[in-house]
């Protein structure tokens, strides 16, 4: 699509994990330096104690891992469509509602897109998944209107959606030079999005494209939910998970749980969590675990093993190992990680994406040889299990890989042209 003046409106892609912000120029890239140069800014804040403020993304992660004394929020669009998102936390000694942190982070990334554009936006469409939340249509409807409000506190007058996947399909339409049936998978930091989608280069520049949506369809599994797999799996165990107990029972799992979670790690540091932990460490068999469990908490270390877990995620797409030194606990101590046991790991989270897959296609009325182009987009769209598993339920489909941190941006960019000029 061509165009002389800048679009008055931006994109934005808040993702679970990283997030962008889009806006169409003339000969320059839509997608706009966020941090250091760098299109994404991840979707982290840090409550700096000491310097009793709040740092974004690298920056945030830095300070945190630099030992300053704070608290580290991640994944913040969880948060939408979960119970929490009504309710308050702790920071600085005051109560902040979950709903103020979205706006935190939103805010930034406005603020931020505006002091280089040089200008401000008061029109936005923001990007979601097709279910913020899976099999309840209110508590969806309930995750938009929230960040509808948000964006409307922020100084957007002006906000509309679009499904992340339908945007990364407009981004890929704008390389393409046939027409093309395309089933988008959209693998990102809390969410699987699927779309299917007829697109062609003539149709780039029409605005209204709904007869092009084929289907759309999604689960509510994503990278973090991989991380909590292969922590559970491959690092817990070390930390008392699956103990028993002298009654024969098993160890309750909700501390790991919660440790294996991004948006519930700060629960573990609970006074009546630690106090519930105490109270049944003398009814364990073997109480190794559970030993280390408490030095774990005591270091205050659930956000930096989780960020041991999700490095291991990443490199296991390339090696077949990759262990985690788990010395600050315990001399010696190392998570044996492999290839083998990830995928052993999150393979009922491929079995739910296979079926949603599945059912997306019956929805559409299309056979799996109609598919000409699976385009794979999103962070955890590069894990090899992942791509094998939907590769093969296509196997006539040529694939194409995306910008796994851009495509949703890119197009979202295109929409805010389209819509607002």
């Amino acid at each position: 699509m061509s165009f002389s003046t800048p679009a008055r409106a931006c994109g934005i892609d808040f993702g679970t994990s990283n997030s962008t912000v889009g806006w169409q120029r003339p000969g320059v890239d839509a997608l706009i330096e966020l941090e250091d140069g760098k299109i994404t800014l991840p979707s982290v804040i840090f409550f700096n104690f000491e310097e009793r403020r709040p740092v974004y993304g690298r920056l945030a992660l830095h300070e945190y891992l630099e030992g300053y004394e704070g608290r580290l929020m991640r994944s913040l669009k969880s948060l939408l469509g979960s119970k929490l998102l009504k309710s308050e936390t702790t920071v600085l000694g005051s109560a902040l509602p979950f709903k103020d942190l979205l706006g935190f982070f939103i805010g930034e990334l406005k603020s931020r897109a505006e002091t280089v554009a040089d200008r401000p936006f008061e029109e936005v469409v923001l990007g979601r998944p097709v279910f913020f939340v899976d099999d309840d249509p209110v508590a969806d409807q309930e995750a938009q209107n929230t960040l509808v409000a948000v964006a409307h506190k922020l100084g957007f007058k002006d906000v509309s959606f679009q499904y992340e996947p339908i945007a990364a399909a407009f981004d890929y339409e704008s390389t393409i030079g046939k027409e093309e049936l395309v089933l988008i998978v959209d693998i990102g930091g809390g969410t699987s999005d699927f779309s299917l989608v007829r697109l062609s280069p003539e149709r780039r520049a029409v605005a209204e494209r709904h007869e092009d949506i084929l289907a759309t369809g999604g689960v509510h599994i994503g990278g973090t939910d991989f991380d909590k797999q292969l922590s559970l799996q491959g690092v817990m165990p070390l930390f008392g998970y699956g103990s028993r107990m002298k009654s024969d029972a098993l160890m309750p799992t909700s501390f790991h749980l919660n440790l294996a979670t991004w948006h519930t790690i700060n629960a573990v540091y609970a006074q009546k969590s630690q106090l519930s932990l105490k109270s049944m460490r003398y009814d364990i068999v073997d109480p190794t675990g559970i030993d280390r469990l408490f030095k774990l908490i005591e270091q205050r270390a659930g956000h930096w093993l989780a960020m041991q877990v999700e490095d291991s995620k990443i490199e296991l797409t390339e090696k077949d190992v990759r262990p985690i030194d788990l010395k600050r606990v315990e001399p010696g101590l190392v998570a044996e990680l492999s290839r083998e046991l990830f995928d052993s790991s999150i393979e009922p989270l491929l079995e739910r994406i296979r079926a949603s897959v599945s059912e997306l296609l019956s929805s559409a009325g299309v056979g799996v040889a109609d598919v000409d182009t699976v385009f794979f987009t999103g962070g955890s769209s590069s894990i090899p299990a992942l791509r094998q598993s939907v590769a093969a339920m296509l196997p006539n489909a040529r694939h194409v890989e995306g910008n796994n941190f851009g495509s949703i941006g890119n197009g979202l960019a295109i929409e805010a042209q389209k819509r607002y000029g």
